[in-house]
C-alpha cells in the first residue's frame, strides 16, 4: 500500500540523507556479474536476498538480489530474475546517458584500473578530462555503463562552483519553458541547446576529427 500523496498536515523537514545505500540493476547472470565486480573491479560480494515475492509490491517474481560493497559502506546491487535476460536499453536515451560513477583516490589509480580492465579484454574510453575530475568509461556484462573518476578540483573550487549552480539551472529552466511554448506553436523542432558550452575543447576535437568540409 502506498502512502497518501498529500495531507493537510505540515510536512516535516527533510531528514539528512547521509550517502548512497545502494543502486540496483537487473543482471543477466549472477555469477558472470560477480566475476566482473568482485574479481576484476575488486568489490566484495557482501549480501544476498532471495525470495519469490517482491516485498514492496507483493507481486510474484522470484529473484536473487545480491550486493557488492564499496569502501564507504554503500553498495551496488543486482537482481538475477532467473531467466537469463538482461535489461533492454532505453529506446529514447543514448547509451552514454544513464551510468553510475565510482570515485578513486588518485589519477595513478585511475590509470592502473584502466590498464587492469584492458588486460581483462574490456574496452575502455578515456582518460577523459572533465576539468574538476578525470574519468574512464566502460560497460559491465549487463550493459550498465560504468565510470571510474579521480577528483582533481579541491573543495574550495567545488564550493565556488556551487555558488552559480542555481542561477545557471534557473536560466536553463526559463529557456526551456520558452522552448516548450515555441515548440507547441510549431516554431522549433530541434532539442534545446545549453546557454553556454563548458567544454569547447571537445567540440573542437570532434570537428578536427571530421576533417575539412568538402
Amino acid at each position: 500500500m502506498t502512502s497518501p500523496l498529500k495531507t493537510d498536515r505540515p510536512a516535516p523537514p527533510p531528514a539528512p540523507i547521509q550517502q548512497l545505500h545502494h543502486y540496483a540493476y537487473r543482471a543477466k547472470d549472477a555469477e558472470e556479474t560477480r566475476h566482473f565486480y568482485e574479481d576484476i573491479l575488486g568489490l566484495p560480494l557482501y549480501h544476498i536476498i532471495q525470495s519469490d515475492y517482491v516485498p514492496s509490491t507483493g507481486e510474484y517474481c522470484p529473484y536473487t538480489h545480491f550486493f557488492f560493497r564499496l569502501q564507504d559502506g554503500s553498495f551496488i546491487a543486482f537482481f538475477d530474475l532467473g531467466d537469463d535476460q538482461a535489461a533492454a536499453p532505453s529506446p529514447n536515451t543514448p547509451l552514454w546517458v544513464n551510468h553510475i560513477a565510482f570515485r578513486l583516490n588518485s589519477l595513478p589509480e585511475l590509470e592502473a584500473m584502466k590498464a587492469r580492465l584492458q588486460a581483462h579484454g574490456i574496452e575502455v574510453i578515456g582518460v577523459t578530462d572533465h576539468h574538476i575530475f578525470k574519468s574512464i568509461y566502460f560497460f559491465d556484462p549487463n550493459g550498465v555503463r560504468l565510470e571510474l573518476s579521480a577528483q582533481v578540483a579541491d573543495e574550495f573550487q567545488m564550493l565556488k562552483e556551487s555558488t552559480t549552480a542555481h542561477t545557471r539551472l534557473n536560466e536553463w529552466t526559463a529557456r526551456k519553458e520558452q522552448w516548450r511554448r515555441d515548440r507547441a506553436a510549431g516554431k522549433v523542432a530541434a532539442p534545446l541547446k545549453p546557454q553556454q558550452n563548458d567544454r569547447p575543447e571537445v567540440a573542437a576535437r570532434a570537428n578536427a576529427q571530421k576533417g575539412p568540409a568538402s
